[in-house]
């Protein structure tokens, strides 16, 4: 087996303090950085002290937890950050032209890596302690992280005793690190959304489409929440997820999600990293139920479509009525990314039995706005074309789209946006024909107030 002596003195050699690790960036270089909860904050807050010294360095993440300070306008020329999924965090700064967005399936960014055209100078990573054998864990966020240390020329690992240890394709050995920085803090972590009664109500719609065995996938946010809490008279369900939330614990422990009957990696909890709090850290420590792999994987249409029984529950900011969805931005606004909506659309369609299922609230800013809408907003990118979609789900009922012609469209999905919006959709839908003409006002009406670049 060999001594184990040797990976701990490599470990050694290679500590040193977050200001001294981070004298490896040199200006013009592309830095990446840890998203979610392994956000290496002690890392980037030294990278920050050598702004004055340092110019046109590009930070590259998905969503980070933290302040994201480098975006400020007074780092400008200093740092830019390039988004491949927007946080709050940096959201000002894409809208105001200080950082830039890339928007790219997540199943895809590791490929800019790996073929060079995007290539990495640094990573700044966190991790577990290493084990005896020299192996760092990537914890809580495997993603894309760990191509980009593969890839990069530098490595700067936070070193983080409170870090769980996840299995699965999840390590990295000392020996690929260039520095380590040791630290004892607890992670940054993002509180699950209680959900509204809205959301429960989409949840109520949501839960009939998924039935005992199914393997599921789950995003950010409180309908994802609401669905997991409607799910305790399930039997044998299976998680295959780019992200597991704080809410499938309780699901374990009830004996709900047990992967007994997937016909991939059976018994197993795949996922490319967690986003919640202490509860799902601690749980996922050194726990051979969860299977962690690089987004490469996790989201590769061809690898979910293995899945059995796949149901893919996503969001969308809106829905037009040929069932176009965008859900990475307001208008020309930026506001998150393609994230894996379409990696799984796409599986699950493919998947023996699966749904892909896109979940939305019917109306925006205090239902004053419809997310059903006759078209996009103006600049609105399309994440999932209409081609692609099957199931919308609102608190209004259920829409399926696949297969189905314009008119049938319109018709289903007029039928499950707010009530006080039909009358304004039909009329449209009828001056474009896609439905049966009926009287129809001379004048156009505005469907609601406002527009959702408003809607934060």
């Amino acid at each position: 087996m060999g001594a184990k002596v040797k990976p701990a003195g490599q470990f050694r050699q290679k500590v040193v303090s977050a200001a001294r690790a981070v004298e490896a960036v040199r200006s013009g270089d592309r830095i990446w950085v840890h998203e979610g909860n392994a956000t290496p904050v002690p890392l980037i807050e030294a990278l920050l002290g050598r702004a004055p010294e340092l110019r046109d360095v590009e930070i590259v993440h998905m969503l980070t937890l933290g302040s994201a300070d480098y975006t400020l306008p007074e780092y400008e020329g200093h740092f830019r950050h390039n988004g491949l999924f927007l946080g709050h965090n940096v959201r000002a700064a894409v809208a105001a032209g200080r950082a830039d967005y890339t928007p790219i399936y997540l199943s895809e960014i590791e490929k800019l890596f790996w073929s060079g055209q995007m290539p990495l100078d640094v990573a700044f990573i966190q991790t577990s302690p290493p084990d005896e054998y020299g192996y760092l864990s990537l914890g809580t966020s495997i993603d894309c992280t760990l191509s980009a240390a593969q890839c990069a020329r530098h490595v700067i690992a936070e070193v983080n005793d409170q870090m769980p240890r996840t299995l699965g394709d999840s390590f990295l050995h000392v020996n690929k690190v260039s520095a380590i920085v040791e630290t004892s803090r607890p992670l940054l972590e993002l509180p699950p959304v209680p959900p509204s009664d809205v959301q429960h109500r989409i949840a109520a719609n949501v839960a009939p489409l998924i039935p005992d065995a199914a393997t599921l996938q789950l995003g950010i946010g409180g309908i994802p929440n609401a669905v997991l809490e409607s799910l305790f008279d399930r039997k044998d369900l299976g998680i295959h997820s780019e992200m597991c939330p704080d809410g499938v614990v309780p699901l374990i422990e009830a004996g709900v999600i047990t992967g007994d009957r997937k016909t991939l990696h059976r018994g197993k909890i795949v996922a490319g990293f967690v986003l919640g709090t202490k509860r799902i850290f601690d749980f996922i420590h050194n726990n051979p139920v969860f299977e962690f792999h690089p987004t490469q994987y996790t989201n590769d249409p061809f690898v979910i479509a293995q899945n059995d029984r796949m149901v893919a529950i996503n969001s969308a900011i809106q829905v037009d009525l040929t069932g176009q969805v965008c859900a990475d931005s307001m208008g020309t606004t930026p506001y998150s990314g393609f994230g894996g909506q379409l990696d799984f659309v796409r599986g699950a369609a493919r998947s023996k039995g699966g749904k892909p299922i896109i979940a939305l609230p019917s109306t925006a800013k205090n239902g004053r706005l419809s997310r059903i809408v006759p078209v996009l907003d103006p600049g609105s990118g399309v994440v999932t074309g209409r081609g692609d979609v099957h199931y919308v789900v609102t608190e209004h009922g259920v829409a399926y789209l696949w297969g189905k012609t314009l008119r049938q469209r319109a018709e289903a999905l007029i039928a499950i946006a707010d009530p006080k919006f039909r009358d304004e959709l039909y009329d449209y839908a009828a001056r474009v024909h896609y439905v049966a003409a009926r009287e129809i006002p001379t004048e156009p009406r505005p469907l609601g107030s406002g527009s959702l670049l408003e809607v934060a």
